[in-house]
C-alpha cells in the first residue's frame, strides 16, 4: 500500500503545476500577482479541503484540458483554496473517466429535466472533428441542457463529498500525528 502511495506521490510531484509554471503562463499573466500569493500554495486544514472541492467542481464541469487547471487556480483566489491540490483534482476527468462522467451527467440531466436526449450527437461531433460552430449549434439542442444540468449537479455533489472527505482525512492525519507525538514517537 505504501509503495502505491509513493508512486502516486511521485506522479503528482512530476505532473503538478508549480508556482514557476504559473508565472510563465500567458493565461495567468494578468492575475499572476493574485494566483502566486504564498497562502494559496500552503497545505493547511482549511485550504486543502477548499482546493479539493474547487478542483473537483471545475475539473468535472469544465472538461476542457488546460482550462480546468487555470479555472481551478482562479477559483481558489477568493476562497483561499490550495492551488496545487485544486489543480491535481482536475485530473479526475481524464480520457478514462470522461465517457462515464458524460453518460452519467446526461442520465441525471434527463431525469431532472424530463428529457430524452442521447450522446449520439456529441459523439458524432467528436468523431467527425467538427468545427466549434457545430458545437455551438449542439448547445442549442435538447441534449445540451440535460448534459450541462447533470454535469453541474454531479460536480457540485462530488465537490461537497471531496470537501468533507478531505477535511475528515486531514483531521485523522493530524490526530494520528499528535497521538504519535504524545507517545514519545512510539507507534
Amino acid at each position: 500500500m505504501s509503495e502505491r502511495l509513493g508512486r502516486l506521490a511521485r506522479w503528482f510531484s512530476r505532473h503538478m503545476p508549480t508556482r514557476e509554471s504559473f508565472e510563465q503562463s500567458r493565461l495567468i499573466g494578468p492575475v499572476a500577482h493574485l494566483v502566486l500569493r504564498p497562502e494559496l500554495w500552503r497545505f493547511t486544514r482549511r485550504s486543502v479541503p477548499r482546493g479539493v472541492a474547487l478542483g473537483t467542481v471545475v475539473g468535472i464541469f469544465v472538461m476542457i484540458p488546460g482550462l480546468q487547471i487555470v479555472g481551478a487556480a482562479l477559483a481558489c483566489i477568493p476562497v483561499r483554496g490550495n492551488i496545487p491540490i485544486a489543480a491535481g483534482m482536475t485530473f479526475l476527468s481524464n480520457p478514462g473517466t470522461t465517457p462515464f462522467i458524460l453518460a452519467t451527467s446526461l442520465g441525471v440531466g434527463n431525469w431532472l429535466l424530463g428529457s430524452n436526449a442521447t450522446m449520439a450527437a456529441v459523439w458524432a461531433l467528436y468523431a467527425g472533428h467538427a468545427p466549434l460552430s457545430a458545437y455551438g449549434r449542439w448547445l442549442l439542442s435538447e441534449a445540451a441542457p440535460a448534459l450541462l444540468t447533470g454535469l453541474l449537479l454531479i460536480s457540485l455533489a462530488l465537490g461537497l463529498i471531496g470537501y468533507g472527505l478531505s477535511a475528515l482525512l486531514w483531521r485523522l492525519w493530524t490526530a494520528r500525528k499528535w497521538g504519535h507525538r504524545s507517545n514519545g514517537g512510539r507507534g
